[in-house]
């Protein structure tokens, strides 16, 4: 049982749901209710799409390490479990399970908002997993930004399904005084281009962790293509990017958002927990030259995109406890 649950990334999925709950009720609640409004997707239904996000995700996982194999076996054959504790066959089983789960909880969901093309789009996610493990991944940088997308998507898919309810329930207040609930909108695709940015800044740290698995089986990675210098100069390039966006959300949009006041909590918080770190990951990126080093610096991000959800727990207390008439 043990072996399944480091198979499907137990610990990555928990922080799946942890993320799409805290969209829900640190972000798009209390937005909600500041304008008099409620959620629509009960929390039986919301449970069911966390679960379709959690049970997606598990199947890529899964289908990845089945296509593999040989390749972890020279990259970290320390955690290769396909093929060792469990078997090809099982694997394979594992995977179809998992996905006709999930794509069949996300129709059901499709159906419940009244948008049968988020069902679809469920399907074509399964897809297009299938499709990264056995070719995406070798193409250069395809692989990378579908991983990037789908990150992006945790957070994103909470308002897919509940802003359609918004809509249909408050049409015509919505229409009286001109409103919509873009708001939500932007919080939420915030954190989404955040996650983006941050996975696609992993995954290329990944590539070039792995490069000689890599170059030994014909993968057209990054690192393979255009060489592990080049490469750390775009992983730095992209750090830099994320670090300057931040920068202009916050002096753009949160800077006076506390009542008029600066907002020097989130001003803290995005220093100390993400652009120290950021800068420090960029430095850690540009001086290694081992696989150990390559490895810590794509756990560190893994940190800083920790932080960067957790923000919302900031954000949080920032709504409902200070964003408030002066």
């Amino acid at each position: 049982m043990l072996d399944f649950f480091k198979l499907i990334r137990y610990k990555n999925l928990l922080i799946i749901a942890i993320t799409q709950y805290l969209m829900r009720y640190c972000i798009v609640n209390p937005i909600l209710r500041i304008s008099g409004f409620e959620l629509q997707l009960d929390h039986f239904h919301f449970v069911l799409l966390v679960l379709s996000s959690v049970l997606i995700t598990a199947a890529g996982y899964v289908i990845n390490d089945y296509f593999d194999t040989k390749t972890d076996m020279l990259n970290r054959p320390d955690t290769v479990l396909v093929g060792i504790n469990i078997s090809r066959r099982q694997a394979m089983a594992i995977h179809i399970l998992l996905n006709i789960l999930g794509v069949g909880t996300g129709f059901y969901l499709s159906i419940k908002v009244g948008i049968f093309a988020i069902g679809l789009a469920y399907f074509l996610a399964s897809g297009v997993l299938w499709f990264y493990s056995t070719t995406y991944k070798r193409q250069f940088l395809i692989g990378n930004l579908i991983v990037a997308v789908f990150t992006a998507m945790v957070p994103f898919i909470v308002v897919v399904f509940e802003v359609p309810l918004l809509n249909r329930v408050y049409r015509e207040v919505l229409l009286q005084h001109n409103m919509n609930f873009n708001i939500i909108l932007a919080w939420v695709g915030g954190f989404a281009i955040f996650a983006f940015l941050a996975t696609l800044i992993r995954e290329i740290i990944k590539d070039i962790e792995d490069f000689e698995g890599d170059m030994a089986f014909g993968r057209n990675t990054l690192p393979v293509v255009l060489g592990i210098k080049t490469t750390k100069t775009i992983v730095v390039a992209i750090i830099i990017v994320n670090v300057v966006l931040l920068i202009y959300v916050y002096l753009r949009y949160l800077l006076w958002m506390v009542n008029g006041r600066l907002d020097y909590i989130t001003l803290l918080y995005f220093l100390i927990c993400i652009v120290i770190p950021f800068i420090y990951l960029a430095f850690q990126t540009i001086r290694a030259d081992t696989r150990v080093h390559y490895h810590r610096a794509s756990n560190l991000t893994k940190l800083i995109m920790l932080s960067g959800v957790l923000y919302s727990v900031v954000a949080f207390f920032i709504i409902n406890y200070t964003f408030q008439p002066a």
